[in-house]
């Protein structure tokens, strides 16, 4: 990854932050784009610390022009992008029969129709650099199987795994690859605000303990477990890869 540029959106906590952290230490500029700038620059920090390279931008994934200005701002300072991971996500679990229209749209809002609009801009950068380039998006194993009080949010991965393969098509003559990953449960803050807000509907024995219950491996996985896959994917070792959404999950969902 020496010399390669490369963006995380929500990459100031949890998965993204690992992401952020494995890349930087394989020698890639990253940019830290989060909607939270005092996180994004906390994580920021600990890279260059360690001796990497990275920059904190505040960006709101669901806006087209902030991400348009974290790019450019990926681009002003390393003079190109190489590779955007759309990892920026949330759920707020509800009842299927309790979700509401403003549950749901801001779910898809954050989860789908931010992807979309991350691939297109970053693909028009690339088609603008002449230089080709990787999307990778943030999918989870709740786009493959539809989880009750997960609905919206799982309906919001799904789109992720279409969109992705859709990109894939339209983008390949440009020399663009696009790709997603797949985790299952994963020990980060996001998990820790799930159980809390299983346990305030009713189903907190359905939380994190539960579902990592069902995986082969045996254990749930931590960030870290998601960056060889990541760093794979965002690398020339991928370049002949492209629309698929690959399981990070321990053998949980075998489809």
């Amino acid at each position: 990854m020496t010399g390669r540029t490369v963006i995380i959106t929500g990459g100031a906590s949890g998965i993204g932050k690992g992401i952020s952290k494995g890349l930087a230490a394989e020698g890639a500029n990253v940019v830290i784009a989060d909607l939270n700038l005092q996180a994004a620059q906390g994580t920021a920090d600990e890279i260059t610390q360690a001796g990497c390279s990275a920059i904190a931008a505040q960006v709101d994934v669901t806006k087209r022009a902030s991400v348009t200005a974290g790019i450019e701002l990926a681009v002003k300072t390393f003079g190109k992008l190489d590779c955007y991971f759309n990892n920026a996500g949330f759920n707020k679990p509800m009842k299927f029969l309790d979700v509401t229209e403003d549950n749901f749209n801001a779910i898809m809002s954050v989860n789908a129709l931010a992807v979309f609009i991350g691939t297109q801009e970053a693909a028009k950068q690339y088609i603008r650099q002449g230089t080709g380039g990787k999307v990778v998006n943030t999918a989870s194993i709740a786009g493959r199987q539809g989880f009750a009080s997960f609905t919206p949010y799982s309906a919001s991965k799904a789109a992720v795994i279409s969109i992705t393969q859709g990109a894939a098509r339209a983008l390949a003559e440009h020399n663009i690859t696009v790709n997603a990953f797949s985790p299952g449960v994963v020990a980060t803050p996001l998990w820790d605000k799930l159980d809390k807000d299983l346990e305030e509907i009713g189903e907190g024995d359905s939380g994190f303990d539960s579902m990592a219950a069902g995986i082969l491996i045996g254990r749930a996985a931590q960030p870290e477990d998601i960056v060889p896959t990541a760093l794979f994917l965002a690398s020339s070792d991928s370049d002949y890869v492209t629309g698929q959404t690959m399981a990070i999950d321990g053998g949980m969902i075998l489809v």
